[in-house]
């Protein structure tokens, strides 16, 4: 399984969500994950109910089996500072540039270079190794931007290598393209049943697959339970006001005529929507990638609900 997971998804989606849960999972039985955020929103934390992550990285999980989970904040005007240190020497005068509004000019201004930073920071995680030799993290898993920027967000690393075509720099980013590319890179796109998160999800991985980049699998997310099979979905579009009301009746709810009406609209909307997921679904199949269901969680993505939803990935195949 690929050592670097990247997660995105449409707006409202529950990218974040999904990427917690993922880390979760592939922590199981012992392993450890690092969970990477790089869009500043502080999202890993409010969902683990800890405080804002640092530029470092902290445990924050234990998962089923002893493993443990880790997450790091990426922030782009540190990590060029590490980049000025690690190829330039700089030391005290990359933080005097910082005092002097250099770093943050660059990491806003130039362009591709913040996200050369945050990408390239996520993959010397990958590569990061302990004493003895072995890797700090088995897997590492990216919150990444939404679907919408992507494929320029990890691809961009290919423009700044044409635009500098020697030294340090474009070493760096071929460096960090070449993995981006490999097998040790899955990206995988979250989606909600609904017409317009599919859709995107299908343009992404179109996308995606035209930059060379390697899609792992759709993550559908929020599924609600079907509350009535398919002989009561076909029959809830049909006129049964005489049956309810006798039905009510015959259980003996008193005054049972008035709410016929409510009960046959809330069949309707639900029969509306089970068509509708039957279709989003079958359009999600001629993607032609693996596809895995999350259940909507009524009770809001507390921690308790991260542990499920990592135990329901891993039900399903997923880091198993």
């Amino acid at each position: 399984m690929s050592r670097l997971q990247v997660v995105s998804g449409k707006g409202g989606t529950g990218k974040t969500t999904v990427a917690a849960a993922l880390a979760l999972a592939l922590a199981t039985e012992g392993k450890r994950t690092l969970l990477v955020e790089v869009e500043g929103r502080q999202g890993i934390a409010q969902l683990f109910e800890t405080e804002a992550l640092p530029y470092e990285e902290r445990k924050i999980a234990v998962a089923p089996g002893g493993g443990e989970v880790f997450a790091l904040a990426i922030d782009a005007e540190r990590a060029l500072l590490d980049y000025l240190q690690m190829f330039y020497k700089l030391g005290s005068a990359g933080r005097a540039l910082k005092k002097l509004g250099a770093i943050d000019f660059a990491t806003t201004i130039a362009p591709g270079v913040r996200d050369v930073l945050l990408t390239g920071k996520a993959c010397e995680a990958v590569r990061q190794r302990e004493k003895h030799g072995g890797f700090s993290y088995d897997y590492v898993v990216m919150d990444a931007p939404p679907t919408g920027r992507i494929t320029r967000f990890l691809n961009v690393n290919d423009e700044v290598a044409g635009l500098a075509r020697i030294g340090p720099i474009h070493h760096q980013a071929q460096a960090i393209m070449r993995f981006l590319k490999s097998p040790d890179t899955a990206v995988h796109l979250v989606t909600l049943l609904e017409e317009m998160p599919v859709q995107e999800t299908s343009d992404g991985i179109a996308e995606l697959r035209a930059a060379e980049l390697p899609v792992g699998c759709v993550i559908v997310n929020m599924v609600r339970p079907h509350v009535l099979d398919e002989a009561a979905v076909r029959a809830a579009s049909g006129d049964h006001r005489d049956a309810v009301a006798e039905t009510l009746a015959s259980v003996g709810i008193r005054g049972g005529t008035k709410l016929v009406e409510p009960l046959l609209e809330q069949a309707a909307e639900h029969a509306q929507r089970v068509e509708l997921e039957r279709a989003q679904r079958v359009a999600l199949t001629g993607i032609g990638v693996p596809t895995f269901e999350l259940p909507f969680l009524g009770d809001g993505a507390d921690i308790a609900g991260l542990y499920r939803l990592a135990k329901e990935l891993r039900r399903q195949g997923v880091g198993a």
